[in-house]
């Protein structure tokens, strides 16, 4: 390689860089996207963008995820998927105090990259939303001012934090989430009309890639069924 030591600095970063955007795209692509009913009846850990092998595995009939993952976050779970206009749901079941479970819808971020586009947090005190919007203006006002913008779209996340929602989720029984996307509206609901929550952001129109699941539940663990995917 011909040219100065710092335009040679400046090209080999620029290829690792490519190079690693390139291997992240293939890594997602060789997953097929899941649509339907998974009942965890049988468990293909291969199949998932992220499975906790130490921490998860099928326990009569459901994901079940449990302790630390050793890492910055809890044990996570990813599903691929490729939906717009969608219904996604998943039953639940904190089993004991304390703890909690970050739900994300990962995706496009409307300038040809891949990253958050929703979060639904549920504790035991309650629910909070957090809404993830891209834009390119490095002046923008949501913007993180610590977070370097995507290295594939150029694209700043605009992170959205709105207030928790108080509920009683203090017993250890089954929960339904379900999110529904009509173009650029989600309506969020847990067991249909206990809590609800209704949206509307630019950023929902675009492809929705993964299921992802932060699951924080201690030694006694959470469970996860019926996670179904369904087109509308």
């Amino acid at each position: 390689m011909t040219g100065s030591p710092s335009i040679n600095r400046i090209l080999i970063v620029s290829c690792v860089s490519l190079v690693s955007s390139s291997l992240h795209a293939l890594e997602k692509s060789s997953k097929p996207p899941f649509r339907g009913h998974e009942t965890f009846d049988v468990l293909k850990p291969e199949h998932f963008t992220k499975f906790p092998e130490k921490n998860s595995r099928v326990r009569e009939g459901v994901l079940w995820t449990h302790g630390k993952s050793g890492n910055k976050y809890p044990p996570s779970v990813g599903i691929p998927i490729a939906e717009k206009d969608c219904t996604l749901s998943f039953k639940y079941r904190h089993l004991g105090d304390g703890g909690m479970i970050w739900f994300f819808i990962n995706g496009e971020d409307g300038f040809g990259s891949f990253d958050h586009l929703l979060r639904v947090k549920l504790t035991r005190a309650g629910v909070a939303v957090q809404v993830d919007g891209h834009s390119k203006d490095a002046n923008h006002p949501k913007r993180q001012a610590d977070r370097k913008p995507d290295k594939v779209s150029g694209a700043y996340r605009l992170p959205e934090k709105l207030p928790l929602d108080k509920v009683n989720l203090t017993e250890n029984k089954w929960h339904q989430v379900k999110l529904v996307f009509i173009k650029n509206k989600v309506t969020i609901s847990l067991d249909d009309n206990l809590w609800t929550k209704q949206l509307s952001r630019p950023g929902f129109v675009y492809e929705k890639q993964e299921l992802y699941w932060m699951l924080n539940g201690g030694d006694q663990g959470i469970e996860i069924d019926d996670v179904k995917v369904v087109a509308n």
